[in-house]
Parts: structure tokens; sequence; C-alpha cells
């Protein structure tokens, strides 16, 4: 397969495209992350997420540590090649390093951020260092 697929794609500056990870079963969006060609690339050669970690400066297979890996079932790009929209089956029920299902957690009320969705399991039981 030629590459031409990923010249599509408008990345940023630093070599990166957002991209949100939404649950195939529920339509829910579970998070938003980055990607650069490679994770790209991985992500739809092994049809599972990789993404690219800006914090740790390297590729980030999703679910490498705690297990709850994305499977994609689908990936679509938006009308300005700049957004990439991944449909995925949430393996563990966890997305978020929190413990929770999702990363969009907190909710705005009364001039605050509240948490409103429960933990699911504690991120000390998930990531055991």
């Amino acid at each position: 397969m030629s590459d031409a697929w990923l010249d599509e794609v408008k990345w940023t500056a630093d070599g990166l495209v957002a991209v949100i990870a939404q649950e195939s079963a529920t339509g829910k969006i579970l998070m938003m992350a980055w990607m650069n060609r490679e994770a790209l690339a991985l992500t739809v050669e092994k049809q599972v997420a990789v993404y690219w970690s800006r914090s740790r400066g390297k590729l980030w297979h999703k679910g490498e540590e705690s297990g709850h890996v994305q499977m994609v079932k689908d990936i679509r790009l938006d009308c300005d090649n700049d957004v990439i929209l991944l449909e995925v089956e949430q393996k563990g029920g966890i997305a978020c390093h929190t413990g929770r299902h999702n990363c969009f957690y907190k909710q705005f009320q009364d001039g605050k951020w509240v948490a409103v969705e429960p933990v699911l399991k504690d991120p000390n039981e998930i990531y055991k260092k």
C-alpha cells in the first residue's frame, strides 16, 4: 500500500494529528489523543489504537500497561483533513487512566469542574509499577 493516504492528513507543525476515540457500541466519546504518521500507520496495520504520547515522547500502544486495548472498527478523516475519528471497541470498559469509562468525566457546574462519572477501577490496581 502506498503512503499517499498519509500525505492527505494535515499534520501539525509537530507532525501530529488530533484523534478522537468513539465507542462503537454506544457512540460515546471516550478520549482525545494525538498520532504521528507512524502511529496512524500502525493503527491501520494492526487494527488497534496506537497513539503518540507527547508527555513521554514516544509511541503509546493503548492498553499496553492497563490491558484496556482499543480494537479499531472504523477510521474516519474529517472534512478539513486535520482530525481523525476512531470508532473502537474498548476492551475492559475503561478508556481513562483515572479508571473511568471515558476521559470526559468532569462537568462544568456553577463555575467549577465537577467529577460526574464514577471510577470503575482504582488506577493503582490498573497500573502496578
